[in-house]
């Protein structure tokens, strides 16, 4: 059978973003599913990767065009998403419990299959880490939610928040406009954080209860009840003594910014406290299940700016994410005739 051979779009040492070709055996093995990209979001991530010779793009939704030997669960014509992870062994504690994206031998965004993303027309992928989308989700709020909404969900869910938790969200960004609507829909008093009051209305919106502008602020311990739960999801790491003398007693911390450095945190409050520093990625595979169920069934949505599926549309949608110029959520889309 002939070679499959689309086109993919990669990163680059100068940082421009470059127009090339994947070729993929026609002979599709195993539980292997060749699909057509209809949407991909753009990540934070995908701008550390930038200047790198890979395929970019890892929040896909696509339709299958045709499904390998051994694929038992989905059917050409199926709608499925996508996100950081590609596979793992199977067989080690952490798959077997469940929590496979701390897998020693996983194979994940950045590190594997570089050949191929969701910034492409078509991808080759394993129905094991394939997605059905509900059919309430559109491409565009679904694309979004494979890596930004199941990372926040994934804090929250996988660490057991209650619905009698305030909530705090650093950030009304990618991440944070997400975190507030599922922590809302949970039933979670949420308390946002951020720089000004430009986003606090919108935050409100989302679900919010409580908006707290920080910039020049040099004490929050008067004007908020203690937090049960911090997220932080900025693109760099906050200023602790801001935040730490707001947490409740065991309160927990997910630091879900990526951002370079060494994690620097006031000693003492930490033990006396008991307060908890949660390292937490994207989703295990159930929970991404449950988090696109959730979603459709709340009626979660990303907010997002469409962007061409293409050269200029990636690096104008790229361009605008580093200027902090994206409200929440771009997302790529090929053009109506390279679609199914």
């Amino acid at each position: 059978m002939s070679d499959i051979t689309f086109t993919v779009f990669k990163g680059s040492k100068s940082g421009a973003i470059q127009k090339s070709t994947t070729t993929k055996s026609g002979e599709l093995k195993d539980d292997q599913v060749l699909l057509k990209v209809t949407a991909s979001g753009l990540c934070g991530t995908d701008e550390h990767y930038r200047k790198t010779d890979m395929v970019l793009g890892h929040e896909g939704v696509g339709i299958i065009e045709k499904t390998g030997p051994a694929v038992k669960h989905l059917k050409v014509g199926d709608r499925v998403g996508w996100g950081y992870e590609h596979n793992c062994c199977g067989h080690c504690k952490q798959c077997l419990t469940g929590r496979e994206t701390f897998c020693p031998e996983r194979a994940m965004y950045g590190y594997n299959d570089h050949d191929q993303g969701s910034f492409a027309h078509r991808a080759v992928w394993k129905e094991a880490f394939l997605f059905k989308i509900p059919d309430s989700l559109p491409d565009e709020a679904a694309a979004p939610l494979q890596c930004g909404g199941a990372t926040v969900f994934g804090a929250l869910h996988l660490y057991n928040a209650q619905p009698t938790d305030r909530v705090g969200i650093v950030g009304v960004g990618g991440l944070g406009h997400l975190a507030i609507q599922f922590a809302a829909k949970m039933g979670c008093e949420v308390v946002v954080f951020s720089g000004t009051d430009s986003k606090k209305d919108e935050a409100l919106r989302l679900g919010a209860s409580e908006f707290h502008a920080t910039k020049d602020v040099k004490d929050l311990s008067g004007s908020t009840k203690p937090i049960n739960r911090l997220l932080v999801t900025t693109s760099h790491q906050p200023d602790w003594n801001l935040y730490i003398p707001i947490l409740a007693a065991g309160a927990v911390v997910f630091p879900l910014s990526v951002a370079d450095g060494n994690f620097s945190i006031p000693y003492m409050p930490l033990i006396a406290n008991g307060l908890t520093i949660q390292g937490s990625i994207v989703a295990p595979r159930h929970v991404h299940a449950d988090m696109l169920e959730f979603a459709a069934r709340h009626d979660i949505r990303p907010i997002t700016q469409k962007f061409d599926m293409s050269v200029a549309g990636i690096e104008e949608a790229m361009e605008k994410l580093e200027a902090g110029k994206v409200r929440y959520r771009a997302v790529l889309i090929p053009k109506e005739e390279e679609k199914l």
